[in-house]
């Protein structure tokens, strides 16, 4: 186990995380909400550091980012645990699982220099915190990102947003990039599914962009619970608010975990949600886990098509120098 970051100590060996918004307060021997970290003899500890409980290769639109080196590969790394426990999770089957309830850590660990060593060897662009929730490994993410910009590597997170302020502005210099789930537009919907809270995912958008982060943010749009014509837009109209230029994926529902009695989101949904994205201003909205609908990009000022994909590859590329070849246009992202 590693000493973490990000907490303080108080009376009684009372620990106090402020890593993320649920601002744990621990007891001596307890773990925090996420499960992963402990509080032993007055100090935090965290149980996954440099423990990952998987490691792949992906395309970048994968995760999904479409505006960050599309068409590289990023090397993903994720521990066991999470600090949400959305019902409808799609790797429920190590985010909802935790050190806390005597889960089985791998014997095997992978520092991070061999992190780092790892995206080099298998050439990719960038290493994604990713499939669970980064900010419950954070000093794990933080010590592989530190070391990944030394070598030239970028870093993105895929995360549900529930960090705090601090967390942010410490990974700030060595976070490229991030794509935010933002799940719902109503607080008690927050609270009955992933028992969290709306405020402070708009609260860690607003701060990224602000940072200079670049943001792409995930609606995952599930029959019943999300997928009203006004929810909808308004999670448009906020990410319009910060930045219009910030793409928003709409992505299918499947049925898993908790959730199996729910059927697909239509490709009828999709489409409104892709019309009153575009609405609100937006100018880039993306249709994801749908083949051949909604994947490419068109430049929002000559409208013709500057990025053909297909699932997750790239068949077409017409941006040079972050501009549309055709009318010179600046593209925001990371290209």
């Amino acid at each position: 186990m590693k000493e973490a970051i990000l907490y303080e100590r108080l009376k009684d060996n009372l620990v106090h995380c402020y890593l993320c918004s649920h601002q744990c307060k621990i007891a001596e021997g307890k773990f925090g909400f996420c499960g992963v970290r402990q509080n032993l003899k007055g100090r935090l500890y965290t149980h996954v550091y440099a423990k990952p409980i998987a490691l792949n290769i992906d395309p970048i639109e994968k995760k999904p980012l479409y505006h960050f080196f599309p068409g590289s590969t990023s090397f993903s790394v994720a521990t066991l645990g999470c600090n949400f426990q959305c019902r409808f999770c799609q790797n429920w089957d190590i985010s909802q699982v935790r050190p806390r309830d005597g889960a089985h850590l791998k014997e095997e660990e992978a520092l991070p220099e061999e992190i780092v060593k790892g995206a080099l060897k298998y050439k990719c662009k960038s290493i994604s915190y990713t499939y669970t929730e980064p900010t419950i490994f954070f000093e794990y993410a933080y010590d592989t990102a530190k070391l990944a910009k030394e070598k030239g590597l970028y870093n993105n997170f895929v995360t549900n947003g529930y960090m705090t302020k601090e967390c942010l502005e410490m990974i700030k210099p060595y976070l490229d990039a991030a794509n935010v789930d933002l799940k719902f537009f109503k607080d008690s919907s927050y609270k009955k599914i992933c028992a969290g809270s709306l405020q402070p995912v708009l609260d860690s958008i607003k701060l990224m962009h602000e940072l200079g982060i670049w943001v792409e943010v995930t609606t995952l749009v599930v029959p019943g619970e999300n997928d009203s014509e006004e929810e909808l837009s308004k999670i448009a109209e906020f990410v319009a608010s910060i930045d219009k230029d910030m793409p928003w994926h709409v992505s299918r529902f499947h049925p898993d975990y908790q959730f199996t009695d729910r059927q697909p989101t239509s490709l009828e949904t999709l489409k409104k949600a892709e019309a009153l994205g575009k609405k609100a201003g937006l100018n880039y909205v993306y249709v994801g886990n749908v083949i051949g609908f909604g994947n490419d990009t068109y430049c929002p000022n000559c409208k013709k098509l500057l990025i053909k994909r297909e699932v997750f590859s790239v068949l077409e590329y017409n941006i040079k120098d972050s501009r549309c070849v055709f009318c010179n246009t600046l593209i925001p992202g990371v290209f």
